[in-house]
This record gives C-alpha cells, sequence and structure tokens, in this order.
C-alpha cells in the first residue's frame, strides 16, 4: 500500500513536459515524506508579484492542510499575503479589520509582521486604524514582553494624538504595556484632560482611572493642607487678643512663624482634572459616573466632594448588578463621608422587591448614616424590616440595630429592650441572632442587666441554634457573680446533653464549667469533674486538648505549675467591650470602582493607588512648547502645515455644552496648537509670573491685579508704539489676554463681573484727544475699511472711505476664484450687540462680511458698527480685556478717540473661533464705563468658499465617507424649487462655494474651515418627485452635523 505514493514520487520526477509534475506537488508526497525543500517552493511563489502564482501557491497549501500535512511554516507567508495587502487597502474599515485580524493570531513566528503592521497603522491618517493600532498593543505585548521598547514608541506617538477617538484605546494600552512611565503622561495631561468630554464612554473610564493615579503622585493633597489652613486660622484667630496684649516682638515672632506653613493653593492641573470630569456625572453610563465618583472621593477637597452623592443616588434606580457595585461603594464612602449621603436618607430605604445582597448593603448604608437626629426614623424603619420573611435579611437588621446601640449611647437601653421582646420570636433564627447580639451589648453595662442575663438563662432549653447557645452560655460564665443560683444550674442541665451538643457549645461548656469551678467550688466541683472527663474521650482533637489544658490549669495538684496560681486571672480577666464595626471600615485602601474593592481582596493587575506626596513635584513637565512655526506672520508657510488631510481634532463638542465647564472649548484649544495666540497653557514666561502670583494671593484679589495691570501696560503701549505698529502688537496682547482669561477660570464668571467694574474704575482716564478728520493709514490697518454692503461712515471713522473704495475689488485669496460661483459678500444681516439703552447711548452692532481677514487667515472677520445716540461724545472707545475660553483669540479694533453725538463708525475686529460655535466673551470700554459683551457665530460663518472643478470635488467627496458623512432627508417647498433661491438659500446659511454639477436637480457647494482647513462638501440632491437628500461630507463630524441642521432649517422655511 505504501508503495504508490512513492511510485508516484519516481514518476512524477522524470515527467515530460506534458504531464504534470507531481513530484513538485506537496499535496502527492507520502505521508512519512522527510522532503521540506518544497516549502521553500511555496514561499518563493507566495513571495513574488504575481497573483498567479501566489493562487496556485494558496490552492495547494490547502490542499496539503486536506490531506493532513504539516503546514506551519508556511503560516508567516500566508498572513504576510492575507494581512499586508489588506492593511494597504483605500478603505479604512478594511485596514482596521485586518490589523484586528493580525493581532489576534497568537503566533510567536509573525511577531515581527505584527509590530510592522502596527508602527504602520499607528500613523496611518484614519483615526479608526490608529484606534484599532492602539487596541493590538496589549494584544502583541502578551505574545512577546520582549518588544516593550517598540511597543512604548508606538504608545507615545499616540499618546499625542489629538483624535478622541484614539485617546481612550491608547491610554488602555498604556496601562497594560507600561503604567510605571508616567513621564509619557506629563505632556499630554491638559490634552486628555480637555478630551475628556468627547471621548467614548468606555474611554472616559480607563482616562480617568489613570489619571486619578496620575494626580495622587503629582499633586498635594487638598484634605491634609485643608486641615493645616483651619489649624492656622483658628490659631490666627483666638490669638489676636493675646497678641495685642504683647509687645512688638511677640508679633514679630508670630509673624516669622507663620510663613512656615503656606496655605493651600490647588495646582491649576489639579483644578482642570475636577473641573472637566465635573459634567461626566451626568453621563448615561453607569461606569463613566463611577469613575467621576472614585475620581471625586479621591482627590477632590472635602468641600467638593458632595457633587458625587446625586449622581450615585440616581444609580440607585438602574439595575440590581449596577445597584450592587454603586451601594459597595456608597458603603464605603458613608464611613469617612457621612454627611455627604444624609440629605438622600430615604433613597436607601428597602424595598420589598429587592434582592438580598441588595438589601443588605442598603442597610449597611443605613446604618453607616444613623446620628442622633435621624435614629428614631431608622429605628422605626428596622422595626418594620424584622418582619420580613427573608431570615438572611432579618438577622442583618438585628445585627444593625446592635450597632447602632453601640454607635449611639442615648438609645443602648431602647435598643436592647427591643432585641430581649426579640427573644419571644417564633422564629429561632430571630432569637439566635438577637442573643448574639445581646451578648455584645451587655459586656458594656453587665452590672445593670442581670435580670436580661437570667431571662437568657431560661432560654437555654428551647434556643437549638449553636451560636445562640455559646453566646448565652458565654455570658453567664463571664457575669456568674450577678447569677449565682442559676449559673450552677445551667451547667447541671449542659452536663447532661453535653455529647449531643455542637463542638462551639462543648467548648463553652468547658470555659463555663471552669469559671464556676474557680467562683464556687463548692456546689461545681463534681460538675466540673464530670465535664472534663467526658471532654477527655471527645471526638474532637480541639475539645480533648482544652479539656486537658483546663484540668490542669484549674484542678491544683503536686506537679502544677505556676501558671495553676493565676487561673483566676486568667479565666475571670475583665475583658474589653467588643466594638461592632462596619465590614467595610478597611477597604478604602483599595481603589473605589475596582475588582480589589468589590471582592476585598486584591485582584490580579491591580495597581495600588499611590500616597499623595510630601512636595508638589514640578508643575512645568505639564507645560507643552508651541512650535516656533506657529509664530510667522507668513500665511502661506502656515497655509502648508496647518491643512492635514484628516483634521487633527474630531472630539469637538456640540454648540449645548455649557458655559461653566468649557469642555468643548478646551478640547479644541489643544487640538489646535496652531493658533495664532496660545492657550493659557503655554510656557512663556508672562504666564508663569502669573500662576505664581495666583498661587501667592487670593484668587479673587489676584485677577482684579492681574486686570489692572494688563490694562495699564496696553495703555503705555498704545502711547509709546506708533500707530503703524499697533496691528503688529495686537497678536501678542491677544495671546496675553487668552493666557490671563485661563488663569482666572479657576473663579466664577459671576465674581469677575463684579471685580472687574471696580478694578476699571480706579483707573486714571487717559487723557482726550481730539479726533483728526482723517487718520495715516498703514499697510497694517488695511482690515479696517469699510466694504459696500455696511452702511457709509462719517468722517471720524477708522479708515477712510477712499481708501475702501479702492480696496473693494482686492481678493486675498491664492487660488483665482469665479465670482458667480462663490457666496455673496456679506453672511447674515446686523445683529445687536448692545442696546443703546443698556450701552448708555451707544449702539453697537455687528455683521459677519465674510471677506479674509488681513491680520490672519484663520480669524473670522467681523464688522462692528458703533452709533453715538447720546448728547455727550464718548471717548476712547476699545476693546478691554477679553474673557474667552482656551483657544479662541480676539485681534481687537484699534482705539476710537472720540465718537461725536449722533455720528457713527464702522471698525473691524478679527476672531478665531477655533472652528467651534463657542461665544467670544469681551467687553467693550469708554473712558468711563465698560460693557460686557459677546459674539456667537453660526456654524456657517467658520468656513470660507473654495473652488472645485466636478472631478476634484467626486474625488474629495470619497475621501470623506463612513463616520465622515451625514445624510438627512427632506422636503423642499414650491418656492424653493429654482435655482436662484436654493443656492440663494445654502450660501446666506453658510460661507460655501457654488460648484458646477452637469446635473439640472444637483447643487453642490465647497468650503474649508477658517482654523482648521478642513474640508467642508455639501450636496443637494432636489429631485423633481420625492424627497430632497442633503449630504454633508467633513472631517469635523460635528461642524456637520450642525450644518445640516442649519441648512435643511433654511431650506424647509
Amino acid at each position: 500500500m505504501s508503495a504508490a505514493p512513492a511510485y508516484n514520487e519516481d514518476k512524477g520526477g522524470s515527467a515530460g513536459p506534458g504531464e504534470p509534475e507531481y513530484g513538485h506537488d506537496p499535496a502527492s508526497g507520502g505521508i512519512f515524506s522527510s522532503d521540506y525543500k518544497r516549502h521553500d517552493d511555496l514561499k518563493a511563489m507566495l513571495d513574488t508579484n504575481k497573483d498567479s502564482l501566489k493562487l496556485e501557491a494558496m490552492k495547494r497549501i490547502v490542499a496539503m492542510i486536506a490531506r493532513g500535512k504539516n503546514a506551519s511554516d508556511l503560516f508567516p507567508a500566508v498572513v504576510k499575503n492575507v494581512a499586508c495587502k489588506n492593511i494597504e487597502d483605500p478603505n479604512q474599515l478594511i485596514r482596521a479589520s485586518a490589523l484586528r485580524v493580525l493581532s489576534s493570531i497568537r503566533v510567536p513566528i509573525i511577531v515581527p509582521i505584527m509590530m510592522l503592521a502596527i508602527k504602520e497603522a499607528a500613523s496611518d491618517m484614519s483615526p479608526y486604524v490608529r484606534k484599532t493600532a492602539a487596541h493590538a498593543i496589549p494584544k502583541l505585548y502578551s505574545l512577546d514582553s520582549d518588544q516593550k521598547d517598540q511597543l512604548i514608541e508606538v504608545i507615545e506617538k499616540l499618546l499625542a494624538d489629538k483624535t478622541t477617538l484614539v485617546a481612550g484605546s491608547v491610554v488602555m494600552a498604556f496601562e497594560e504595556v507600561c503604567p510605571e512611565r508616567i513621564d509619557l503622561i506629563h505632556k499630554n495631561y491638559r490634552k486628555l484632560c480637555n478630551l475628556l468630554i468627547d471621548v467614548e464612554e468606555w474611554g472616559q473610564v480607563v482616562i480617568i482611572s489613570m489619571l486619578t493615579r496620575y494626580a495622587r503622585t503629582q499633586f498635594l493633597s487638598p484634605t491634609q493642607n485643608e486641615s493645616l489652613l483651619e489649624e492656622n486660622s483658628e490659631k490666627a484667630f483666638y490669638g489676636s487678643e493675646e497678641d495685642e496684649a504683647k509687645g512688638p516682638g511677640s508679633e514679630e515672632a508670630a509673624s516669622t512663624a507663620l510663613p512656615a506653613r503656606k496655605p493651600y493653593v490647588m495646582d491649576p492641573d489639579h483644578r482642570l482634572l475636577l473641573r472637566n470630569t465635573k459634567p461626566l456625572l451626568q453621563s448615561r453610563s453607569a461606569a463613566v459616573v463611577m469613575a467621576v465618583a472614585q475620581l471625586y472621593f479621591h482627590l477632590a477637597p472635602k468641600a467638593e466632594v458632595g457633587v458625587i452623592a446625586k449622581a450615585l443616588v440616581r444609580l440607585l434606580r438602574s439595575h440590581s448588578e449596577v445597584q450592587y457595585v454603586v451601594l459597595q461603594n456608597v458603603a464605603t464612602m458613608s464611613i469617612k463621608r457621612r454627611g455627604m449621603f444624609e440629605p438622600y436618607l430615604k433613597s436607601f430605604y428597602i424595598r420589598s422587591t429587592d434582592p438580598t445582597q441588595i438589601k443588605i448593603l442598603k442597610l449597611e448604608v443605613l446604618t453607616n448614616l444613623a446620628n442622633e437626629t435621624n435614629i428614631p426614623t431608622v429605628l422605626r424603619e428596622f422595626q418594620t424590616y424584622i418582619r420580613s420573611m427573608d431570615k438572611d435579611f432579618v438577622a442583618a437588621t438585628i445585627q444593625a440595630i446592635g450597632r447602632c446601640a453601640t454607635n449611639i449611647g442615648r438609645v443602648r437601653d431602647t435598643c436592647l429592650n427591643g432585641l430581649v421582646q426579640l427573644l419571644s420570636n417564633r422564629d429561632e433564627l430571630v432569637v439566635a441572632e438577637s442573643v448574639v447580639v445581646i451578648k455584645k451589648l451587655l459586656q458594656m453595662q453587665p452590672a445593670q442587666h442581670g435580670e436580661i442575663i437570667k431571662h437568657l438563662a431560661k432560654l437555654t432549653d428551647n434556643i437549638q441554634v449553636p451560636m445562640a447557645r455559646a453566646s448565652i452560655l458565654w455570658l453567664i460564665g463571664e457575669y456568674c457573680e450577678h447569677v449565682p443560683r442559676i449559673a450552677p444550674d445551667v451547667l447541671r442541665k449542659m452536663a447532661k446533653s453535653f455529647t449531643a451538643e455542637e463542638d462551639i457549645v462543648k467548648l463553652q461548656v468547658i470555659n463555663l464549667a471552669a469559671k464556676l469551678y474557680l467562683t464556687n467550688s463548692k456546689q461545681t466541683k463534681l460538675l466540673t469533674q464530670y465535664v472534663l472527663s467526658l471532654a477527655k474521650y471527645d471526638q474532637n482533637y480541639d475539645i480533648r486538648d482544652r479539656a486537658r489544658f483546663t484540668r490542669q490549669l484549674i484542678v491544683p495538684s503536686e506537679q502544677g505549675g505556676a501558671l495553676s496560681r493565676h487561673a483566676k486571672k486568667l479565666f475571670l480577666a475583665p475583658k474589653p467591650a467588643p466594638v461592632l464595626e462596619s465590614s467595610f471600615k478597611d477597604r478604602d485602601h483599595f481603589q473605589l470602582g475596582s475588582l480589589s474593592h468589590l471582592l476585598n481582596a486584591k485582584a490580579t493587575g491591580y495597581q495600588e493607588l499611590p500616597d499623595w506626596p510630601e512636595e508638589a513635584p514640578d508643575p512645568s513637565v505639564r507645560n507643552v512648547e508651541v512650535p516656533e512655526w506657529t509664530k510667522c506672520s507668513n500665511r502661506e508657510k502656515r497655509k502648508e502645515k496647518e491643512k492635514p488631510f484628516y483634521s487633527d481634532s474630531e472630539g469637538e463638542s456640540g454648540p449645548t455644552e455649557s458655559a461653566d465647564s468649557d469642555p468643548e472649548s478646551e478640547s479644541e484649544s489643544e487640538s489646535k496648537s496652531s493658533s495664532e495666540s496660545g492657550s493659557g497653557e503655554s510656557s512663556s514666561e508672562s504666564d508663569n509670573e502669573d500662576q505664581e502670583e495666583d498661587e501667592e494671593k487670593g484668587r479673587t484679589s489676584e485677577s482684579e491685579q492681574s486686570e489692572e495691570e494688563g490694562k495699564k501696560k496696553k495703555m503705555k503701549k498704545r502711547k509709546k508704539v506708533p500707530e503703524g505698529q499697533e496691528g503688529g502688537l495686537s497678536s501678542d496682547e491677544g495671546s496675553d489676554s487668552s493666557s490671563s482669561s485661563s488663569e482666572s477660570e479657576m473663579t466664577s464668571e459671576t465674581e469677575e463681573e463684579q471685580v472687574e467694574p471696580a478694578s476699571w474704575r480706579k483707573k486714571t482716564p487717559p487723557s482726550s484727544k481730539s479726533a483728526p478728520a482723517a487718520k495715516e493709514v498703514s499697510l497694517l490697518d488695511l482690515e479696517d475699511f469699510t466694504p459696500a454692503s455696511v452702511q457709509p461712515v462719517s468722517p471720524p471713522t477708522v479708515v477712510s472711505t477712499s481708501l475702501a473704495a479702492d480696496l473693494e475689488g482686492l481678493t486675498l485669496t491664492d487660488s483665482p476664484l469665479v465670482p458667480s460661483l462663490l457666496s455673496p459678500v456679506s453672511g447674515a444681516g446686523r445683529q445687536e450687540l448692545l442696546h443703546r439703552v443698556a450701552g448708555e447711548g451707544l449702539a453697537v452692532d455687528y455683521t459677519f462680511s465674510r471677506q479674509p481677514f488681513s491680520g490672519d487667515p484663520h480669524m473670522v472677520s467681523v464688522h462692528i458698527h458703533f452709533s453715538n445716540s447720546s448728547d455727550t461724545p464718548i471717548k476712547a472707545l476699545h476693546l478691554g480685556t477679553p474673557k474667552l475660553p482656551p483657544g479662541i483669540s480676539i485681534q481687537e479694533f484699534p482705539e476710537i478717540e472720540s465718537l461725536a453725538p449722533g455720528e457713527s463708525a464702522t471698525v473691524v475686529m478679527g476672531i478665531n473661533f477655533c472652528d467651534s460655535t463657542q461665544a467670544a466673551n469681551f467687553q467693550l470700554c469708554t473712558q468711563t464705563r465698560q460693557f460686557y459683551v459677546s459674539i456667537q457665530p453660526p456654524v456657517g460663518e467658520l468656513m470660507a468658499p473654495v473652488f472645485l472643478s466636478e472631478n476634484e470635488f467626486k474625488k474629495e467627496q470619497a475621501k470623506l465617507t463612513g463616520m465622515n458623512e451625514i445624510t438627512e432627508k427632506l422636503t423642499l417647498p414650491d418656492t424653493c424649487r429654482s435655482d436662484h433661491v436654493v443656492v440663494q438659500k445654502v450660501t446666506a446659511t453658510a460661507n460655501l462655494g457654488r460648484v458646477p454639477c452637469g446635473t439640472s436637480d444637483e447643487y453642490r457647494f465647497a468650503g474649508r474651515t477658517l482654523t482648521s482647513g478642513s474640508l467642508v462638501l455639501l450636496t443637494l440632491d432636489a429631485r423633481p418627485t420625492g424627497a430632497a437628500q442633503l449630504t454633508v461630507n467633513s472631517e469635523k463630524m460635528v461642524i456637520g452635523t450642525m450644518l445640516v441642521k442649519d441648512v435643511v432649517q433654511a431650506l424647509t422655511q
């Protein structure tokens, strides 16, 4: 039978040109063939560039596997051909799926291929592929831990990624591979805090857990320093009278002693973490809420931890599994922070439908929250629970009553009487648990409760639960002097049933016999000897050993040791009363929300929560240097560097975010480091100086002084610098103002509004000068010309009208645009910025001119129209210190020295909204007043039109599919069917340019966002019949969603 394969091999070796070459077919070899050179041929076929040879090789390999041959040597070559081709696929979903499959193959031989694929995917243009690369890192690390150094390099690269899609995944990889490399987090700390609000829920949990441990190593403990601060304040307060009585020398000594303890000032980065995680308490995910709760419990000052209570109570309405985890953590929190949950006491009342484990946890929380104020309510609630049919729950309730009696002395007698009444209960388990608790309570005041001990002694005939019988015997033996007549009789009854008792009861019978022998040997000597004789031959060796030990200790003999003389002290020594404590008391050393805390045991992979440092590490390690090229004023250079194919910020939030937390603007400012005015996190000298001043002084007073100083500096600059150079300083001033605004974020807006007017009133008014009829204009002031669509300007305007007329036809774009295809020159109509009544005669309107802003192409050009309807001239009209979210910057307009009654003026200012609809808040200041105003842009004003051919439009649209495409169906009214009306409504809503289209019923528009240069493509398929379809393709998904909403609203009105 075995000759046939061998014959075939020989035949195949000499086959003619027309015959199949069996010898080269691995599937035709013998079962025990040892010729492995064929694999080299197959490897060579798989490594060629010809698909036909690869396909033939794959067929032969499949045939080998079907015949049961070992083809494992060919595995890497097959994987390389199958996976690598898909990894280079133009579709991002295919590339990600290929990497996911490749990383799931648990074969060490393909580790080099997997590493190359991960490195390539980490640099992929698609954030989805980069996210998949981050997921593959822990898989490769578990397969081959020797690749750790290379994987850390990939993690460091992905940590610098500014997309929210990648953030959670790379932090998870960091936690799995190198959690000890905390230096990788320093530069990315602020970015992670700002992106947190927009990360998916799974990623939020991972990031919050990691940042909790990071904060414990980098910041000072707010709780410890608060206590030091309280001590200082108390000593200063109570020592004031004594200091008055002492001489001046003592005052000097006291003043030198006080600076030794610096008052605690929270690190701005510490505050950033707390502020950006607080909105997540409203998350729909219980895991996110729990993660934020544990972060606040471990990191926040005592006064701020209370905000998590309401969120945790909300989770108690969820499923029983969620309730169980939440209640475990609440039980631990309520031991240290009882006052946090006291207002929500009724939320922990037990329902009849709750599972037993939920009931017991709620009982634990109610016991922890009990105090002298609410104890009557809690005891009435416990009284109801005792009637439950759930015996385990009833037993836990009785133990809770005992704990309340132990902790609150004034209700001890009430609880004890109630427990004694339970001794007559029909349920034996209730009686037994009551006996155990009564025993513990009686140890606190045994002399006052002799009658209760007698009552318990009578129950020995009825109670059969071993623990209860043992507790009664221990009580009688411990306090036998209070019941001298009953104790010997109890011993007699127990000696009669000794052999039938449980082991725990037998041990207590031996103890009772020993104690009675030492105190009343006349009546109990024979009984003791009888009990010890029975115990000597018991089956349990513990009982036999206890009997021998007790006999040698209490019965004097000639060979008795020195311990026999001290037997009474050993057996009848006074014992401290037991302290009934919560089982959750010692769980707080585990991090809340962790599996180890849930199990009360250290789980595999658990990382200990670090202790607070004694001294704060250097905070400058978290400063991110702004690249030098961002300071370059050359517009073309910035365009080349700031227009990647895919945008770096996809984690922006919508316009409905609350202004208190400002998570949206902060995330956008982090993701756009290329904006001209850096955020408050830049490491400039002025920022560092301001932060040091902020730490040394109070927040409110510091904000007053810094604003005064900043304003004075600006006024000095205006006086010293010629008008031609004033525009060049505006960007620096913008950066200063943005940094100061980020530092003052720690104070509330209302406080600043109350403080700042006072600081402005303290200023000395600048000298009034008469405004010339026409000012000399330099090239840096070209931004201030008046467009044709704006009202004519009176003589004292900033720029002459002749210059504005000369500049009307000037285009500042790089490529020639077709005028008929672009959007209108101006956007929406005038909008009111300041009403003349609120402005005391000064009325201010603004319009979005949709013309390029000459100072910075990333800024939106806003025309501000001033009119003086009062009887007096308005002098020194200028822009005050702006209060802006990080990332948003303003280039202010030149000061209007005087505006006569009845006259008007128009100026141009630039605002970089950082591709968000967040409002820009600033102050319009005159010589005597300042007015708080804000400009919030529609999403359509955040972009500029671009001209694309039809083929270019289709090519770019094909790249922006999947998650970057938003589609909405709508019904167009009859009045909106003509080309003119459709184009007018779309371009009035969004600053987009028309793209030529060969189809009559289809409209195409294109534009780019001003800050990031992200492409925005809009397509309207206005079918003659049926619903029309609106499609927006944009790298900015949030902008795309908002744009669809606005355009649909405009077309359907």
